[in-house]
């Protein structure tokens, strides 16, 4: 991995609070993703599933985490079975866990190989009565692929029917909602690693240079500051496809008098950043790209003060909708008289900014938790408002990661060039 190592009580620390929410007598399994095939014997770039790792913070495929707080005896509390290495596997992939690293990375003890799986799982299922099984169970979430979670859920099923089963989602999306000081300090990193990135566009972005060579640039960052790459796919989109929420082509040539919106972030150790900022071709804002920007920065201001512990997220999104409407009315686009007529279930604004302000981050960019509660201290939110006006080919978001604390909240990225007048200065230095 490239990220330096990271103290196994965070994990230590991550099963004792997920053990505590288990019925009494209960078994839990985590298993690592999969390696995904391209084609012919191609594999895609690993990642790891991030409840395992969560929980235990082993970054490999072929993992398999069970966690069983009340077992007889206590080599079955927690174990951690690995794909034994060998020379050839040496030779044609590289290093793998031993023991001895699993064991220190992890703070379990009993660790196995996953050609002793069967024989040990059925002796600590001897002493269960209830089996807590992982799945995706995120509401966003589309799938079609079968992942290895659910093959052993199968499996399991099938030979152990008659144990209870229950579902490990819902604990887990209570405890990676809330993050702890060492997630935070790891998420801190990859928005350090986010601003480095974006400095360095600042000086390279001219008229004529294409998206691709902006994505170029900000690879190279990352990387050498210990970083896979890009939290998500990048969006470097110039001039109409700055409205495209999702353009991820990269493949155009800025032009003079265009904006591009950069839809970009490192991550650092699994954990994501996710930042947005929209910078002038030509270093030079126009009047009316400047208007929309100072615009969305004044909406963004203004709902990152109500990213609070005791807020709602229906709360929330209704006044971050009054602050766009406000907005609009001032940049000619919409009518206080239309406003008033509107129908509430379809706002007018929506025309001109139609996602949602704010998500969970962490392991996952669109991370894990329940948006039916109050906002708690410890979550970290994207602020991310825009206006986009596809007639003017003007796109603009503007998004930073808040951290909500006891005490109010903290901008991770708040370092990081944000005043319109600051972005043409560094562009023009």
């Amino acid at each position: 991995m490239k990220y330096l190592p990271i103290s196994s009580e965070l994990f230590i620390r991550n099963r004792k609070h997920y053990a505590k929410e288990l019925k009494e007598d209960s078994l839990a399994v985590f298993n690592s993703n999969d390696l995904l095939p391209t084609n012919a014997d191609g594999h895609m770039a690993f990642v790891q599933n991030s409840d395992l790792f969560y929980l235990c913070g082993i970054d490999q495929e072929e993992t398999i985490l069970v966690i069983f707080p009340d077992a007889n005896s206590k080599k079955f509390r927690e174990m951690l079975f690995l794909r034994e290495t060998n020379e050839r596997i040496a030779v044609w992939e590289g290093h793998k866990y031993t023991k001895e690293e699993a064991r220190a990375t992890s703070g379990i003890e009993e660790i196995y190989w996953l050609s002793e799986f069967e024989t040990v799982f059925r002796q600590a299922m001897a002493q269960a009565k209830h089996v807590y099984l992982n799945s995706n169970e995120h509401l966003r979430a589309t799938i079609e692929v079968e992942t290895r979670d659910a093959r052993f859920a199968k499996w399991c099923k099938e030979k152990f029917p008659l144990h209870k089963y229950e579902r490990s989602a819902p604990i887990m999306h209570a405890l990676r909602m809330v993050k702890s000081k060492e997630e935070v300090e790891l998420m801190s990193q990859a928005c350090s690693i986010t601003e480095k990135g974006f400095r360095r566009l600042l000086s390279f972005i001219k008229p004529g240079v294409f998206e691709y060579e902006i994505e170029a640039e900000l690879i190279h960052e990352f990387t050498r500051n210990r970083s896979k790459g890009f939290a998500y796919s990048p969006i470097i989109a110039s001039g109409i496809d700055s409205c495209v929420l999702h353009y991820i082509a990269n493949i155009k040539q800025c032009k003079k008098g265009e904006v591009i919106l950069l839809d970009v972030a490192a991550e650092y150790a699994n954990y994501g950043s996710d930042m947005t900022r929209v910078v002038p071709v030509d270093g030079k804002f126009t009047k009316r790209q400047k208007d929309v920007y100072n615009a969305v920065l004044r909406v963004f201001r203004g709902a990152s003060k109500l990213l609070v512990k005791g807020n709602t997220i229906d709360k929330y999104n209704a006044a971050v909708g009054h602050m766009i409407e406000e907005e609009l009315v001032k940049l000619r686009l919409l009518k206080m008289s239309d406003i008033k007529k509107q129908n509430p279930a379809a706002p007018l604004y929506k025309k001109y900014f139609m996602h949602g302000t704010s998500h969970f981050l962490g392991l996952d960019i669109h991370d894990v938790g329940f948006f039916d509660l109050p906002f708690k201290a410890g979550t970290v939110f994207t602020c991310e408002p825009g206006i986009y006006i596809p007639a003017e080919k003007i796109g603009v978001r503007i998004e930073n990661n808040i951290l909500i604390t006891e005490k109010g909240n903290v901008d991770l990225m708040k370092n990081i060039p944000i005043e319109a007048d600051e972005i043409e200065e560094l562009m023009n230095a």
